[in-house]
């Protein structure tokens, strides 16, 4: 039985489609490509990919603009990525808070599973769990007997309810069983300020944040929380290592694009920015800053994303974390 003139002209459209779309990958890119950053001017963002731009440039043959959309944690410039075309020429910039705020904010303009086209983790920066040096611990074990000695009585500092400082220092509390007690500040700086003063006793923050005041003595950092030892700080062992197998908290930056970018184009966008982090001078220049260059590829991000999205959900529930 012949089929019928609207199946003829389905599988006819189909073809076509996917026949323009090769075509559109193959001369892809032909201007510019804007790349959303929900951050501020001066950003780690910003500052990973400025390194990476000029051969992302070489490699695709078109230059990259940097358009800055800030606030509400990102979630601005997020709908700015998740409202654009498809058609490869908005890319944008996350940090934790993209796999964080599903389960920290109620109602995101966006479906962070969804909506989003992954093109590649950049770098991870692990973060590092400093104390005051008044603070009788050198290690996780002294720590988390300290606080079992003396629950609700240690106080841990954050830039900000529901920021990565603050559910990885709840993570701990539910993997150790102890009660730290949460002071949250405006931001990292202030709350790595008054745990400098001793007016709170502990912190999570980015690495890079701490190596100066941990230098000079005026922190000391116990452990970080990669799931390896970052190459910036190899004699810092992991909280894997210190006795609590599991934890890991990554504070990834990555490259997205929003939902329905073709294959070949993503691939394209991936190749570039794959290139670009290999490039020894550029890997040596994100090290310098503290950071674990990755360079992955597309499934790779994709896999990341959803079990990350899945691990912030379960620690924010246990820690009775209610979105706002």
């Amino acid at each position: 039985m012949r089929p019928s003139n609207s199946v003829d002209r389905i599988a006819i459209a189909t073809l076509v489609a996917i026949l323009a779309g090769a075509a559109s990958a193959q001369s892809f890119p032909t201007k510019p490509i804007r790349v959303i950053n929900p951050a501020s001017p001066g950003g780690n963002s910003e500052v990973f990919f400025r390194l990476l731009a000029p051969k992302m440039t070489e490699t695709i043959g078109q230059n990259f603009v940097m358009d800055y959309r800030p606030g509400a944690g990102g979630t601005v410039g997020g709908d700015v990525i998740a409202r654009s075309a498809p058609d490869g020429y908005t890319t944008g910039l996350v940090a934790a808070s993209f796999v964080i705020n599903p389960s920290t904010y109620r109602n995101l303009p966006f479906n962070t599973s969804r909506d989003f086209t992954a093109l590649g983790i950049i770098v991870d920066v692990p973060s590092g769990l400093v104390v005051h040096p008044s603070m009788p611990v050198k290690t996780v074990k002294d720590l988390i007997a300290l606080a079992r000695k003396r629950p609700n009585q240690i106080f841990y500092s954050s830039s900000g309810r529901g920021g990565i400082g603050h559910l990885a220092a709840e993570m701990l509390n539910t993997a150790a069983r102890i009660k730290l007690v949460h002071v949250p500040y405006k931001g990292a700086g202030p709350a790595v300020v008054d745990t400098i003063a001793g007016h709170v006793q502990l912190l999570f923050a980015s690495m890079p944040l701490l190596f100066g005041h941990v230098q000079t003595g005026r922190l000391r950092m116990i452990a970080q929380t990669g799931e390896t030892r970052s190459v910036s700080a190899k004699d810092i062992p992991t909280m894997q290592e210190s006795g609590l197998p599991g934890y890991v908290v990554r504070s990834m930056f990555g490259f997205i694009g929003p939902a329905g970018i073709p294959r070949p184009i993503a691939e394209k966008l991936n190749g570039a920015l794959v290139a670009a982090i290999k490039d020894p001078k550029n890997h040596q220049m994100l090290v310098s800053r503290g950071a674990d260059p990755v360079g992955s590829s597309i499934d790779e991000h994709a896999a990341v994303i959803k079990s990350e999205l899945a691990k912030w959900h379960k620690v924010a529930k246990e820690a009775g974390i209610e979105p706002q």
